[in-house]
């Protein structure tokens, strides 16, 4: 009997340590299931059962001290469990949005590098247009040109063979 006792003593004390160290359920236990051993002293005939009476008084309250306390624990441990969840659910969601945002931010950077490499070959374009009217134009007014010599030369010739001065020198030559 001796020896169930210590046995006992020994397991409910392995739970009392397992118990400080994992955290109890939400609802507080029921107090039916513990057991509490009690040793009592046998008195000199002082007084007997009140003291054995507070003694198992004062073993029932801190009993109940001990599951509150494991309560409150359990209770600021699911806290703490709840509000890192909710801050690492935050934390992601913040996350996916900068790289979403970001990602938005590339594809208009990348649509703002097409449109100016576009508007970049619309203006070499019109600036290769420019370049080739320019060169017509050049080369009509040197054609004109040549040919205005051509006939300046042809008319001077005739003028020579003939032998008679021509008639608009602006009013330089009167005859």
């Amino acid at each position: 009997m001796a020896e169930d006792a210590k046995v006992e003593a020994e397991t409910n004390k392995g739970i009392a340590e397992e118990k400080a160290v994992v955290p109890l359920p939400a609802a507080p236990p029921k107090l039916d299931n513990f057991k509490a051993i009690v040793v009592v002293k046998d008195s000199e005939g002082t007084g007997g059962s009140t003291e054995r009476d507070a003694f198992l008084a004062k073993i029932v309250s801190a009993k109940r001290l001990t599951l509150i306390n494991a309560w409150e624990e359990s209770e600021k441990a699911r806290a703490e469990n709840r509000a890192a969840k909710k801050l690492s659910f935050i934390s992601s969601w913040e996350n996916a949005k900068k790289a979403e945002m970001e990602a938005e931010i590339k594809k208009i950077e990348e649509q703002l590098e097409k449109k100016k490499a576009a508007y970049e070959e619309k203006l070499k374009n019109r600036l290769a247009l420019l370049d080739r009217t320019a060169e017509e134009k050049r080369a009509l007014t040197e054609a004109k040109r040549g040919e205005e010599l051509i006939m300046a030369e042809e008319t001077a010739a005739k003028y020579r063979a003939k032998g008679e001065a021509p008639t608009k020198l602006f009013g330089l030559l009167k005859a």
